[in-house]
């Protein structure tokens, strides 16, 4: 049985033999849903790498508390993935973070494209962020990812533009495009950017910005797949491609 995933801080002088202290909403899943007991197995990430395994030695009404058998530190996972989802309405957009999560990206782009039906007004931006962060972090917890993927702050397209300069490689998701996603040559990138348009495209204007900005459009062969599904693919192929699941 796969031991299930907690995230909570691990104090930095924790070793073996010591006892870590699990409490709030974390505690209340473990006794209430997981229905834990004591004595069995469980692991705790403070979701910044840092892994403690070992067997719940004691359970009250606040806390449970881990017997820690073994820690470790885990280096951060190379390339950087990095998911720029554009807004779409429903829940197709929070599917992509809770997929793409799962899959091992590492940080979320919310992004308000032109023809995004969804839209953030600013007065609720915060709380939409906060939305998909709890997303992402209860998907890395299910998937037993160490690293809480960070959801950062709506862009609109000219900041994104902005921000994409920062990463080594971006590809932006373009079924029109010449050029296919398994031509593009990925050894050596440190950080890889995806990015998914809405439900009805990228809008050529946008396109052009991102053309202009010397960034990768890039084609997924002759289909059209969801927002909810394409980043998905893109990600599931450069975890293969780069070796991560071998």
């Amino acid at each position: 049985m796969v031991e299930p995933l907690f995230i909570s801080p691990i104090p930095s002088d924790t070793k073996v033999g010591s006892k870590i202290k699990i409490a709030g909403a974390e505690a209340k899943h473990a006794m209430s849903v997981r229905r834990l007991q004591v004595g069995e197995a469980i692991s705790v990430s403070d979701g910044q790498g840092q892994k403690a395994r070992g067997k719940v030695s004691q359970l009250s009404k606040d806390y449970l508390e881990l017997n820690v058998e073994s820690v470790e530190s885990i280096e951060r996972p190379k390339p950087q993935l990095i998911l720029v989802q554009a807004l779409a309405k429903g829940d197709r957009d929070e599917m992509a973070v809770q997929a793409c999560t799962e899959l091992g990206i590492q940080t979320v782009i919310p992004w308000q494209s032109e023809r995004s039906v969804s839209i953030w007004k600013p007065e609720k931006q915060d709380k939409h962020r906060l939305r998909w962060q709890t997303i992402a972090t209860e998907a890395a917890k299910q998937s037993l990812r160490p690293f809480i993927p960070q959801v950062e702050k709506v862009l609109g397209t000219s900041e994104l533009v902005e921000r994409l300069k920062q990463f080594d490689l971006t590809l932006v998701l373009d079924p029109t495009s010449g050029t296919a996603l398994t031509s593009v040559p990925l050894s050596s990138h440190q950080s890889i950017a995806i990015v998914v348009g809405p439900e009805g495209g990228i809008s050529p204007e946008e396109l052009g910005q991102f053309r202009s900005a010397g960034l990768s459009l890039v084609g997924l062969g002759s289909g059209i797949l969801r927002t909810s599904t394409a980043g998905v693919a893109v990600v599931s192929y450069l975890q293969a491609t780069l070796g991560n699941w071998s």
